[in-house]
């Protein structure tokens, strides 16, 4: 799955540049932060400068992770992050492959002629420009991705206490604790090695899944109860949540995390979306059972892109329209769903 040739032009540009910038996507997730903090910690170990930027802010239940405190959020430190990516010599892309996903960052990256560039992800069609792809659409994660290339560059990498738990705990959430995109059978066992390094794998998932707010359960409820519509005849379901719901419940990034997942335990359904309504655009998440293509669905209608049963877009229709517009396109396709 790793091509040695690429491994080895890694190990050399590594040991020539010493300022490095890791870069995550907007919205982040327990991939794109496990990920970034799993190198992170291991370019410390190689005396590297370092420095992990995200557009906005991570959710709090990662806040924890080794390392987390160290990530600056380009939302709030403009002028340092656009200091650290001028200063860099080499950037990583990591869980995202199209610069749309950097928001406000992708200028000052574009403004940085000289930094090489390499990019880790598992998302299908990269369209970032990069001297070193490590592309891999078959793992479950970039996480997973980046343990595979540790045990080529450096074995001993994964034994390190911090860079163990960002992996799995990378792996963990984006497979939803192993329901999905956990088929391929190296999924197990990179697991299995990270396990053998002593993490302590109940208290990673305490402190990701029991460690929700008080009005992010409430908020669950309501969607549940209030918002989520049910079309049993196109085994489809979905949520929609308007600003003035999300503010009602005090929502903060992470807060609907998984919510795009409760339509699917329905009897027969096959397909579930969950619309947010977020500034001057609706956020979209699809999720799906089976061979339905949501990343097609998504990049088709929604601008957006993913895998084959995870992917998000957005709308920039109001949430009526939007609504009106899925459920005609759900109809539309009928039994492919």
């Amino acid at each position: 799955m790793i091509n040695k040739k690429d491994i080895a032009t890694l190990a050399g540009y590594l040991d020539r540049y010493r300022r490095i910038v890791l870069l995550s996507h907007v919205n982040p997730d327990g991939d794109s932060i496990g990920s970034s903090l799993a190198l992170y910690h291991y370019l410390q170990t190689l005396g590297k400068e370092a420095t992990v930027l995200v557009p906005n802010d991570l959710p709090h239940f990662l806040a924890w992770l080794p390392g987390a405190d160290k990530i600056i959020v380009g939302k709030h430190h403009r002028q340092k992050t656009a200091r650290n990516i001028a200063a860099a010599e080499m950037i990583f892309f990591i869980d995202f492959n199209e610069e749309g996903r950097l928001k406000e960052l992708a200028e000052p990256v574009n403004s940085n002629k000289q930094a090489v560039r390499v990019l880790v992800d598992h998302h299908p069609e990269p369209r970032i420009r990069a001297e070193l792809l490590f592309s891999e659409t078959q793992v479950s994660s970039t996480a997973e991705l980046l343990f595979h290339i540790f045990k080529e560059l450096d074995a001993e990498a994964i034994r390190y206490h911090a860079t163990a738990v960002n992996l799995y705990a990378g792996i963990m959430t984006d497979t939803g604790c192993f329901r999905y995109n956990a088929s391929y059978p190296g999924t197990w066992r990179a697991v299995a090695e990270l396990i053998e390094s002593h993490i302590d794998i109940d208290d990673i998932y305490a402190r990701i899944y029991d460690n929700y707010s008080e009005h992010r359960m409430r908020l669950m409820g309501y969607a549940l109860d209030r918002k989520m519509v049910i079309l049993p005849e196109l085994h489809t379901g979905y949520i929609w949540l308007t600003r003035e719901e999300l503010d009602r419940y005090g929502y903060v990034p992470g807060d609907t995390e998984g919510f795009v997942n409760l339509p699917l335990s329905v009897e027969g359904i096959r397909f579930s979306a969950l619309f947010l309504e977020l500034g001057e655009h609706i956020k979209i998440s699809f999720r799906s059972k089976g061979n339905f293509a949501v990343n097609e669905f998504s990049n088709r209608y929604f601008n957006g892109g993913g895998h084959r049963n995870a992917a998000g877009g957005e709308c920039h229709m109001s949430m009526q329209e939007t609504l009106e517009k899925f459920e005609r396109l759900v109809r539309e396709y009928g039994e492919k769903i």
